[in-house]
């Protein structure tokens, strides 16, 4: 589906003379997830790798482990515009028998905006969620050299983002630095949920062997998604919160924050890194 950017009429002005143009956007639509055709939650999100996003959604909230519990996933007909065609806008989850439905404290009452996953939470409690596969042992070793390279790996490979400037990224990459996966969204934690559904529809969790490197800042719910997935090691270009550095420590996670050209700060698990 083109529906990942759009164009639009800009007046752009350049030392002071206006001169109308196109304009290439970032689309950002809506999409509602629903499991058992019950809602479950809705954030706006670029259009694309859908299925990927919902998969990694259920991830990150602990109600998906493995490929097989996820028995379909599927654009529900009815969702139309003025009795038109399919939006491609609200997505059923089936799960497979056996699967215990989402917890009703992970339901998301109104839209998630695309800067913050968290929004609608019933509280911060809930999304402290039990990990499937605690990353705290996991030996995991990566060489400081390759790290501090894969900010330009993820850059190269964003696409949509040459286009329009308005994209995160969130990147799968193994200890040689090997780009495994790399998804683009206007949602960050969206992004990071599209690696993740592809690594479990894949069958590749847990993710033991790879870091995550994301394009912005590192907040609580990335971290989270990160352990949820049993990824050891999050690299982020900018800052991270107080809440992302304390619940990494807490639970093990290697976190790295402003990664940029050959420095970088080391908040928790150093040791995978050789550092300590």
């Amino acid at each position: 589906m083109g529906r990942v950017t759009t164009r639009r009429r800009v007046l752009r002005v350049v030392d002071g003379v206006p001169d109308a143009r196109p304009d290439t956007l970032t689309v950002e639509e809506p999409l509602e997830i629903r499991v058992g055709g019950k809602p479950l939650s809705v954030t706006m999100r670029t259009p694309g790798d859908d299925f990927d996003l919902a998969a990694g959604f259920l991830v990150s909230e602990g109600v998906a482990r493995d490929p097989a519990d996820i028995r379909s996933l599927r654009y529900c007909a009815g969702a139309t515009v003025d009795g038109g065609g399919n939006t491609f806008n609200v997505l059923d989850v089936l799960l497979a028998d056996g699967v215990p439905p989402p917890d009703p404290s992970i339901e998301r009452n109104f839209y998630t905006t695309s800067s913050c996953g968290l929004c609608g939470k019933a509280s911060l409690d809930a999304v402290r969620t039990t990990a499937t596969w605690p990353v705290a042992e996991t030996a995991f070793r990566l060489e400081p050299a390759v790290l501090v390279a894969l900010p330009d790996r993820l850059r190269a490979a964003q696409k949509v983002f040459d286009r329009t400037g308005g994209l995160h990224a969130a990147g799968l990459f193994d200890a040689e630095g090997g780009l495994l996966c790399l998804r683009e969204d206007v949602g960050r934690h969206n992004a990071v949920d599209k690696v993740v559904g592809w690594a479990t529809r894949a069958g590749r969790l847990p993710l033991a062997g790879v870091v995550l490197m994301v394009s912005g800042r590192a907040s609580f719910e990335l971290v989270q998604k990160a352990v949820m997935a049993g990824i050891p090691m999050l690299a982020a270009v900018s800052a991270p919160s107080s809440l992302a550095v304390d619940l990494a420590a807490e639970l093990g996670l290697t976190l790295v924050g402003f990664l940029r050209g050959n420095s970088m700060n080391v908040y928790s698990r150093p040791d995978r890194l050789g550092l300590g």
